[in-house]
């Protein structure tokens, strides 16, 4: 291997997530509950972006440590709840989600994210809409 091959691998594996793009975004969360007659429109931040991952084709040369997967995630998050309108006495009316303040760029925490991406869940309600701006 060439000197200068060694040299922009070791550069890369050093500062690579400098070059990733991960950030807090808007994002809108609709929640319902089967019992409340209105769906809530949530207006939040999530991370998201791109991370910048090591192709594992190295992967003879390079240790186990070097061939990461990284995602966009949390880095500094707070937690509100809010009041679903239209739920009756007997149903808790109150839902809570996490708003990203920072993101990194890190393995995913299944404790607090959602790290695999279901295709089937929508993101719509199927009744009238109140808007909560956060």
């Amino acid at each position: 291997m060439s000197p200068f091959f060694v040299m922009s691998l070791l550069f890369g594996l050093t500062f690579g997530q400098t070059s990733s793009l991960c950030a807090p975004s808007e994002y809108t969360i609709h929640v319902e509950k089967q019992e409340c007659a209105y769906c809530l429109a949530i207006n939040t931040t999530i991370c998201a972006g791109f991370c910048m991952t090591r192709d594992s084709n190295g992967k003879k040369l390079l240790l186990k440590s070097a061939l990461s997967q990284n995602v966009c995630t949390y880095k500094e998050m707070l937690y509100q709840t809010v009041l679903i309108p239209g739920c009756p006495h007997h149903t808790i009316p109150y839902y809570s989600y996490p708003v990203a303040l920072s993101c990194k760029c890190g393995k995913c925490n299944t404790d607090y994210s959602d790290c695999v991406r279901e295709r089937l869940r929508t993101n719509y309600c199927t009744k009238p809409q109140k808007l909560c701006n956060m």
